[in-house]
């Protein structure tokens, strides 16, 4: 295969337009994975104010899976997240994000999340529990996942698709900065939503 075909991520300025290959079936799919950062997304949602809601995202991650087609509860999987890559569009958030009163990255500059147990719920749904450590913090969380289908792209490369969410309690995970409200409440909300939107190439 040429260099410029072979396995791996694409540059964002390449298409991702998918070929007209049958798609595989899900026995087939097993074999080793690596997230395509450039057509990722690991988000979040939080609560502001009490009225409304501040959406970002991980810029900066790196992933692998073993997916086991034939028999899913032995796949694995890991994601390792830079903290420093949060980006809420807002720099002078972002840069209150990176410190003690929340993620602290300059002491915790990864997060981690590793696979414990995989539950295939039909053909499309999966729940997946492994331990998220955020700061100093690790605890279990269960993520539903759906699978999304795969394709072969213009460049040779298998991907899979998946997308999840969870809810979790940030206080539980140490972050636990906050300013009251002059009427009531507080700035920031304590429940936290983690968006996945995943596209994993098989590496050969």
């Amino acid at each position: 295969m040429p260099a410029d075909r072979c396995r791996g991520p694409v540059s964002a300025e390449e298409p991702l337009t998918t070929s007209t290959t049958t798609a595989v079936a899900l026995p087939e799919l097993t074999g080793d994975y690596i997230l395509d950062p450039t057509h990722t997304r690991i988000g979040f949602v939080a609560r502001h104010a009490m009225v409304t809601k501040v959406r970002g995202a991980f810029h900066e991650f790196e992933g692998t899976a073993h997916l086991d087609g034939a028999d899913p509860a032995k796949s694995t999987g890991q994601v390792v997240i830079k903290t420093e890559s949060i980006d809420t569009g807002v720099e002078q958030r972002d840069q209150h994000l990176r410190t003690n009163d929340f993620l602290d990255a300059p002491n915790f500059p990864d997060i981690t999340f590793r696979t414990t147990r995989i539950e295939q719920k039909s053909d499309t749904d999966y729940r997946v529990t492994g331990d998220l450590t955020i700061k100093d913090t690790t605890k279990p969380v269960t993520i539903d996942f759906e699978y999304t289908g795969n394709a072969v792209d213009p460049y040779g490369n298998l991907r899979v698709g998946l997308e999840g969410t969870v809810t979790l309690s940030r206080k539980e995970f140490g972050v636990t900065w906050n300013a009251a409200l002059e009427g009531g409440g507080v700035l920031v909300g304590d429940k936290i939503v983690l968006e996945f939107d995943i596209s994993a190439i098989k590496q050969s």
